[in-house]
């Protein structure tokens, strides 16, 4: 197994670091209250568009009220199963909340935040070709869901394949120009790709 894999150590050693950026996501009371601050019903296209043309101080308000209507799956058992699934990963039980979160996607495969937990998780675990599979699946199902897009840049650049990751983390930007973890794996991949047809 070490054979086919000689930069595992390296990579084992560099999780720790990507796992402490990778976007968690979490719906707290101020997400769900962020709804509040616009009229009822408003998209996540609407929250999209504002977010891509909001100043960098606005979009703190935006991205909590877009993470809260994607943590909303219109159910409420499978919105406990979502709750329970992250309670059961901020506690470091990680086996609980794949199970949490499996059960998520089981009963609701077409919400796109039961897979992109889930992807969380699986990475946490270190399964990391499960984890790209749930964040392709996430995305699938929700393509303007940056925080996945960033998440997959992060699988991309752990692995070494920069441009990849670069690609990703300027699809990223593109739809949230001030996301800062964006910003910033930009700017430290740059050099690599600068000049490069991608």
């Amino acid at each position: 197994m070490l054979a086919k894999f000689p930069n595992l150590k390296a990579i084992v050693a560099a999780t720790a670091v990507i796992v402490a950026i990778f976007p968690p996501a979490p719906l707290r009371a101020e997400d769900a209250a962020a709804g509040a601050q616009r009229a009822p019903g408003v998209t996540p296209e609407v929250l999209l568009q504002d977010l891509a043309l909001a100043a960098p101080a606005e979009t703190a308000a935006i991205d909590r009220e877009l993470q809260a209507l994607w943590s909303r799956s219109g159910s409420a058992a499978m919105d406990l199963l979502l709750r329970r699934g992250r309670d059961a990963a901020e506690r470091g039980d990680l086996l609980e909340a794949v199970e949490h979160l499996t059960a998520l996607t089981d009963h609701a495969p077409e919400f796109s935040r039961g897979w992109y937990e889930r992807a969380r998780v699986y990475h946490l675990l270190g399964l990391y070709g499960p984890a790209v599979a749930d964040l392709e699946r996430a995305l699938a199902l929700n393509p303007m869901d940056y925080n996945a897009i960033f998440a997959l840049g992060l699988v991309f650049e752990q692995f070494r394949m920069p441009d990849r990751a670069f690609a990703a983390y300027r699809r990223a930007k593109a739809i949230h120009p001030h996301h800062e973890e964006v910003s910033s794996a930009l700017e430290r991949l740059a050099p690599q790709v600068e000049g490069r047809e991608l």
